[in-house]
């Protein structure tokens, strides 16, 4: 298949299985309550572990970290330019976060931006997965743990020696997930964050 083709499918392809949204669908199939509705309204992990329970929680996230796993590690494994490789993992991030199936609203995009990384570069996604589960170790607040890992994202991918185009896209993902979390850092900030 010609790079080009390749590059689209997985652009169009990543970003519509990206747009699944796990939270809803494993929510549906419990015959619980819409993660839209409940607790923080979103559709991701933390929310549907705290308002549908532990299994769909987990069910959420491994649907989640496993469509941006996915795409990032097809890319990685048929691409051989790597800034063709980051624009695909982009893509179920974007998806995610303004799901078609969803009329363009969508999750804040952390365990599928994980996902996408681990795909892409390994030891940099256990690196965030690490400042995550540390973050939420010490201060018990899930988003602290999203603003640490992905703030710190570029910082991480200097300190590993990735590439500039790697930070890039270390930087842009960083920008979307934390702006995505806005709304957190305001509460963390007047000290009401749960």
């Amino acid at each position: 298949m010609r790079t080009e083709w390749l590059v689209a499918a997985l652009a169009v392809g990543g970003y519509l299985l990206g747009s699944i949204p796990f939270g809803v669908l494993v929510c549906k199939s419990f015959a619980t309550v819409d993660p839209r509705t409940a607790g923080s309204y979103n559709i991701g992990f933390s929310n549907v572990l705290r308002v549908a329970g532990k299994r769909a929680g987990v069910l959420t996230l491994i649907g989640d970290m496993g469509k941006g796993w996915l795409v990032g590690g097809a890319a990685r494994y048929s691409l051989d330019h790597e800034p063709l490789v980051l624009l695909a993992a982009l893509c179920p991030i974007l998806g995610h976060m303004h799901s078609v199936f969803l009329r363009f609203s969508g999750g804040k995009g952390v365990a599928t931006a994980l996902g996408a990384v681990v795909g892409v570069a390994p030891a940099v996604g256990a690196a965030l997965l690490g400042l995550w589960l540390a973050s939420v170790a010490v201060w018990r607040i899930s988003s602290v743990g999203a603003l640490v890992a992905f703030a710190s994202f570029p910082v991480v991918a200097i300190l590993m020696g990735r590439s500039w185009a790697f930070v890039a896209f270390a930087a842009v993902v960083s920008g979307m997930i934390v702006w995505k979390h806005k709304e957190n850092v305001v509460r963390l900030w007047a000290g009401t964050e749960a």
